[in-house]
């Protein structure tokens, strides 16, 4: 192996270096950055500034812009043509060098900045001794150029420049491959190399940027205030999950991540801040999927005086309105995506009561007992017919499940084993009406509720919830074992959850006090006694509905996005072996 060059002033060993062919290259751009600094030339520069007198700095795709008008049918330039529609100016441009390669005293090398990608055309002829600079150059730099645009022999629009100059050396090289890079553990692990190398992430990351500011203007249109709340909590409250804890060493406080902002916004309705809503990092420490990070994004708002019969109307409006500002913002991107998309958001979306959606998975699995009970009782007689069990054993109906998993092709598909567990673990007719539409309606939405087309599906709103697994929403004035609430799914994927929420402190000081007894008798995901916020319900709280909503999974949708770890720029990994 070569001898490494003399370290900068300050330099350290890189680390992991890696094998030994990479450490190579490695040596070889720093013995390309030393002789930069040979010839007072800076690797790592900081004024990036035209030189040439008249010479205009603009981004690539305005300078694209520019040129328009040179462009055939075909996409492509003729010299002649680009030199009627911008003259003899002179351009200053910067990025990063993706492409280089050299023939017979030319050399093309594609730069790409946050605008575009185009190609700078250097010939010996025009630069002179200064070619051979080029000779220091390697993919990953970043350049600035000035020059006179062009085209090439295809009709590629290109920049012919009169000096190239490298403003930051990159020290590592690529990876093999990586244009086009598919190591999903690379990828993530180092989302720096997965931008550059696949533009399409960085265009979805671009997206979710472009989401979160739909979705603002959304609620700023209407009113609401954008506030902050405490990501820090003595109590676990505001959802059902287990918390990350922590620890305050100068108060010595024992302290949990957030896993909701809900309470904290309700106290600001209380206080008289009518509309309200936070777009923030919550913790939840459970399990991870493609679904699921241990961090994720969420919106929570709240708004005093509407019910949640105006959220579900709101939330088509809000969701069609920020899927319009995407498009606004990238067209190409947009219309790729929508045409992908297996499911439609411009047909009204269904509403099902989530009794509803279990008769109608019941019938669907044609099992002739669940069958004759739906029909004769709807949800809760097949609520009864579960619960006498199977051959005289109250409440497990496992002895059964082989018979009636031969029912039909949606029989079969039922995942039976979890059923059972969940079922098992079920206090009362609530929770086991919900158990019942976790494994017998929800995994089937996408199948049952479809567009006029008969081949995407459509958004299907769940509502009237059982109140024993909604501790926070408000109960039903009709149907008090129900609670005002609903949860929207989208092809499969649960995307938002919202109710009128309880403003009686003594209804939500029963309910905790249930969450309470729960996680003395072993239930890991309840949450805790927040006296202070029954005193502040005690002080009047206005109805009011609230909404919560997953960014990560809302840019998920609307990109098509297979992970949640492909629109998070970090998601946690495990350490690197």
């Amino acid at each position: 192996m070569p001898e490494a060059p003399p370290p900068a002033p300050n330099a350290q060993a890189p680390q992991n270096a890696g094998s030994s062919a990479e450490q190579a290259l490695i040596d070889a751009r720093r013995a390309k950055a030393t002789r930069l600094r040979e010839r007072n030339e800076n690797p790592f520069a900081n004024d990036v500034v035209p030189r040439t007198a008249g010479s205009t700095t603009l981004d690539v795709a305005v300078l694209r812009a520019r040129a328009e008008s040179a462009k055939d049918a075909a996409g492509k330039y003729a010299e002649e043509k680009v030199k009627e529609a911008v003259g003899g100016a002179t351009f200053h441009v910067r990025g990063r060098v993706i492409a280089f390669r050299s023939t017979g005293g030319l050399s093309f090398l594609r730069l790409r900045d946050r605008t575009g990608e185009i190609q700078l055309l250097a010939g010996e002829a025009a630069m002179g001794a200064a070619y051979t600079a080029l000779e220091d150059i390697d993919i990953g730099d970043f350049v600035e150029a000035e020059g006179t645009l062009t085209s090439s022999k295809r009709g590629e629009l290109s920049i012919e420049p009169s000096r190239v100059r490298i403003l930051t050396k990159a020290l590592r090289p690529p990876p093999e491959k990586w244009h086009g890079l598919q190591d999903v553990e690379t990828r993530y692990r180092q989302r720096y190399v997965d931008l550059v190398a696949n533009p399409h992430v960085a265009e979805v990351f671009r997206a979710r940027s472009h989401i979160v500011r739909a979705t603002r203007k959304m609620l700023d249109d209407q009113g609401f205030l954008e506030v902050e709340t405490p990501t820090l909590a003595p109590l676990v409250g505001g959802a059902v999950a287990h918390p990350f804890e922590t620890h305050h060493n100068a108060l010595d406080m024992h302290l949990f991540m957030r896993i909701a902002p809900e309470l904290y916004l309700k106290r600001l309705l209380v206080g008289g801040l009518e509309r309200v809503y936070e777009i923030g990092r919550c913790y939840r420490n459970e399990g991870i999927s493609t679904r699921h990070n241990p961090e994720f994004t969420m919106l929570e708002y709240y708004w005093a005086y509407a019910t949640y019969d105006h959220l579900l109307d709101f939330t088509e409006v809000m969701l069609r309105g920020i899927d319009a500002e995407l498009g606004k913002a990238l067209p190409e991107s947009h219309a790729r995506w929508s045409a992908e998309r297996p499911f439609a958001i411009d047909e009204p979306f269904a509403r099902v009561p989530m009794a509803k959606a279990v008769e109608a998975g019941a019938r669907s699995t044609k099992v002739p007992a669940w069958e004759a009970a739906v029909d004769s009782g709807g949800a809760a007689a097949l609520i009864a017919l579960l619960k006498a069990g199977a051959e005289g054993a109250p409440g497990d109906f496992g002895g059964n499940m082989k018979e009636w998993s031969k029912s039909s092709p949606r029989a079969k598909a039922v995942d039976w084993g979890n059923f059972r567990k969940g079922w098992l673990k079920s206090e009362n007719d609530g929770e086991r009406l919900f158990c019942a539409y976790e494994y017998l309606g929800e995994p089937f939405l996408t199948e049952d509720y479809k567009a006029a087309d008969g081949k995407r599906s459509i958004p299907v709103f769940i509502t009237e919830y059982p109140f024993e697994i909604s501790p926070l929403a408000r109960r039903n004035d009709e149907r008090p074992d129900l609670v005002d609430r609903f949860e929207l799914f989208i092809h499969g994927r649960e995307l938002c959850n919202a109710f009128s929420e309880l403003n009686d402190p003594d209804d939500q000081a029963e309910r905790f006090s249930e969450q309470v007894r729960k996680k003395a008798a072993g239930a890991e995901e309840t949450m805790d006694y927040d006296g202070d916020y029954i005193r502040a319900l005690e002080h009047g709280m206005p109805p009011a509905a609230g909404f919560g909503m997953g960014v990560d999974r809302l840019t998920m949708m609307l990109t098509n996005a297979p992970s949640i770890r492909d629109v998070i720029l970090f998601p946690l990994l495990r350490p690197e072996s």
